[in-house]
Order: C-alpha cells, then sequence, then structure tokens
C-alpha cells in the first residue's frame, strides 16, 4: 500500500487522499478513493510492437482506458457507457527507461503546468492500484455534465494530415508555425488562442516535452466557436528516451532564421522564440512578457516537485533536465 501525504491531484501537503479542491476539480465533487479495486494486465507482445514503430515515442505506446466515478471508486466504463475520465497506466514496453513512473511525470508537469503557468490544462490526478502503481487519471473536457460530447479535432485532422497519406509517422511531420496558422483560419478569437499556444510550445521545450505532435495539441467548439483546447499529455519525455527539443520534424518554422546560437548547438535559445512569437501575429511586448516566465526556474514548480510521487533519484533528475534547458533558453545570441 503507497504511503500518501500529499493529495494525488494538486499535490498539496497534509492530505491522505484528495483534497476537497481537488474533488470539485477532477471529480465533480464526487467522492472517489484513490485506490483502484483492479489492476493491469501489463503482458503485451513489445518486440512485435516496437518492430512496427518508426519513431521512440511515450504516448504512442501508453494505453488509455475509459472510466467512470461511481459509488465512491474509480471503474473502468462499461460497453456502451459514455466515459468521463481517462486512466493511463504505466507503459508495458519495458525498452522505455523508468516507465513506471511515467504516470507521476504527466501528472507533475500538468501540475506545473497548470500551477505555476496559468495554462489550461485538462483536471488531472494520479490513482494507485493496491500493490501502489501510480497510474495517471485526467478528466475528459469534452464531455458535459449532462453526458454530451462536445465537437473536438486535433491538428493533425484540422491540418489534413493522415496515416494513409502522410505515412506512419504522420503526427510529427510539420512544424508550429502549421499549427499558428490553422489558428488563425479556424479560430475567430486567434489572437488570444495564438498567445496561449505560444505559451504551450514555450513550456513544452523548457520542460523537455518531446512529443509534442500535431495530436497533442486540438481545437474544441465553445458555443458557436472553435477555441484552443486545454492543453493535455503533458510530460517530461527526457526522463524515459533519448528525444529532440522539439516533436515536430519541422521545428518552430523553417522560414524563420535560427540564431547563432541555435546554427552552432542544435539548440534554440530566447532569440529563436522571440523570432517565432512575432513571426505568428504575437506582438513584442506580449512576446516578451510570456517568455520574460521562463528564464529562471520558478520556487513553486520546484516545490511541486519535492511534492511529486516520482522517486528521488527522478525527482533530482527532473529538475536538472529543467534546469539545463533553461540555460540553454538564456543564452545571448544574434
Amino acid at each position: 500500500m503507497i504511503d500518501i501525504r500529499n493529495c494525488p491531484s494538486c499535490l498539496a501537503e497534509g492530505y491522505v487522499t484528495y483534497s476537497p479542491k481537488s474533488v470539485k476539480l477532477l471529480f465533480d465533487g464526487h467522492r472517489a478513493s484513490h485506490i483502484l479495486d483492479f489492476s493491469f494486465d501489463g503482458s503485451k507482445n513489445t518486440d512485435e510492437i516496437a518492430a512496427a514503430m518508426h519513431r521512440i515515442s511515450v504516448s504512442g505506446v501508453q494505453e488509455k482506458f475509459p472510466a467512470v466515478i461511481g459509488k465512491g471508486k474509480i471503474r473502468i466504463s462499461g460497453d456502451g457507457e459514455r466515459s468521463t475520465h481517462i486512466l493511463k497506466p504505466a507503459p508495458w514496453d519495458q525498452t522505455l527507461q523508468a516507465r513506471k513512473q511515467i504516470p507521476a511525470n504527466e501528472h507533475l508537469t500538468m501540475q506545473i503546468a497548470s500551477q505555476v503557468y496559468g495554462i489550461a490544462t485538462a483536471a488531472n490526478g494520479l490513482c494507485f492500484t493496491e500493490n501502489g502503481q501510480a497510474v495517471y487519471i485526467t478528466k475528459r473536457f469534452d464531455i458535459l455534465p449532462d453526458n454530451t460530447k462536445v465537437p473536438m479535432e486535433d491538428f493533425a485532422a484540422i491540418i489534413g494530415k493522415n496515416e494513409q497519406e502522410d505515412g506512419k509517422e504522420f503526427k510529427y511531420n510539420g512544424c508550429y508555425e502549421d499549427i499558428a496558422d490553422a489558428i488563425r483560419k479556424n479560430v475567430q478569437a486567434w489572437m488570444v488562442d495564438m498567445e496561449r499556444f505560444f505559451d504551450l510550445v514555450v513550456f513544452n521545450y523548457i520542460y523537455a516535452n518531446g512529443d509534442d505532435h500535431l495530436k497533442n495539441f486540438s481545437l474544441i467548439r465553445q458555443g458557436q466557436d472553435y477555441r484552443l483546447a486545454p492543453a493535455y499529455d503533458l510530460i517530461n519525455t527526457s526522463l524515459h528516451v533519448k528525444g529532440e527539443d522539439f516533436g515536430l520534424d519541422g521545428g518552430l518554422s523553417p522560414s524563420i532564421e535560427k540564431s547563432d546560437v541555435y546554427v552552432n548547438s542544435g539548440h534554440p535559445c530566447r532569440i529563436d522564440f522571440e523570432r517565432f512569437g512575432e513571426n505568428i501575429g504575437i506582438v513584442k511586448s506580449r512576446v516578451d512578457r510570456i517568455l520574460d516566465r521562463y528564464m529562471v526556474l520558478p520556487g513553486l514548480a520546484g516545490t511541486l516537485v519535492g511534492h511529486s510521487f516520482l522517486d528521488d533519484k527522478m525527482k533530482r533528475y527532473y529538475l536538472r533536465t529543467v534546469s539545463e534547458r533553461i540555460a540553454r533558453f538564456v543564452r545571448v545570441s544574434n
């Protein structure tokens, strides 16, 4: 049995289960045990799946299970039953480093995005099997309280990328300017959502999310208009795979001149993001306001890492990788 000392959702100290604030946010006020009364079968033909994969990815090998909340428990939803939550246990692919800590990593990264940077995210937390294995749980933001499903499309579909026409790596083909262009074309209040998108791109770089591909950004209908959906699938992938700075092959934009630092080191710095932000239509003062927040590691981020359900070694590694990204980011270049 796992020893709970911090809320498994908001990571506040002094809770042995979900805090009242988290119960309201994650479960709409319905009490739910953080201990599952079922387990997940981890036996899979990993060799067959690995052979079929053409790119290393965390999300690409992580199973997801639809879930609902009822009678104080989290359970797998039945056939024909609309799920309100998604469960993501540790991936079964044993080639991933520290794979059993992936749920805690995603949970922590999502909480940092929300609590430290004010990024709109899907409500999330952790639950645990009886043997103490962490399972990530997230609330579906495309399901309304009346069980209505809200129309939502990821940017692979919006841009027109698919496996049949573009190959198995279709979701990685493109650049972030492609998403920005699609936001401008499909969102009436595009200037507001462009800043939200830009903020998320910077966050993913600083927090080493190398799997932020086309399907990890979406538009969702709000009233009669489409808006950028809350962030989801945020994770520090460097803890588990050796990846790239960006999840899209084209990076920020192939049309923007790279800084001297980027050319010489292969890694972007602040001026590259400044150029990208202005290129997608954000005024310089707003670009600077967003980028200024990523110049140092905020104290609250360190506190959340300390309160997280990563083990001590992974906590140190998490902080080190983010600090290294910030050190890259703040380099002065032309």
